[in-house]
């Protein structure tokens, strides 16, 4: 499991947010993380970036941004290349699956929190 390092983008420090939580539970499974979101900060470890980073071998994209604000980083993602892009719940966007289809990169419409509780991650 530990070879899926994980880019979580729209990271947030705050404790109650959906990404917040991922990072942590992440952690928890012993995934290497990198985080990106709008405020600097520390989460379990985990800096996390304010400016886009060329992060290498990065297996899984998980994304906690609606899907209008998805869109400046349309080209960043398909250029990371990872083997898949998770869409979690209020993150769903029909106009980026095309472009990660045309890419030929995974898309999951699924919740990183249930997909790691579950082992199905």
């Amino acid at each position: 499991m530990s070879s899926k390092k994980t880019l979580v983008l729209g990271a947030s420090l705050n404790p109650e947010r959906y990404s917040n939580i991922a990072i942590h539970r992440l952690c928890a499974h012993s995934l290497e993380v990198k985080a990106f979101g709008l405020r600097a900060g520390e989460i379990c470890g985990i800096k996390i970036d304010t400016e886009l980073q060329p992060y290498n071998a990065i297996h899984t994209v998980t994304l906690y941004l609606n899907p209008k604000r998805q869109q400046a980083y349309y080209e960043y993602i398909i250029g990371l290349n990872p083997a898949r892009v998770i869409f979690n719940p209020g993150t769903e966007n029909p106009e980026f699956y095309k472009r990660l289809e045309s890419a030929s990169i995974n898309f999951e419409v699924a919740c990183t929190l249930v997909l790691l509780s579950t082992n199905q991650y």
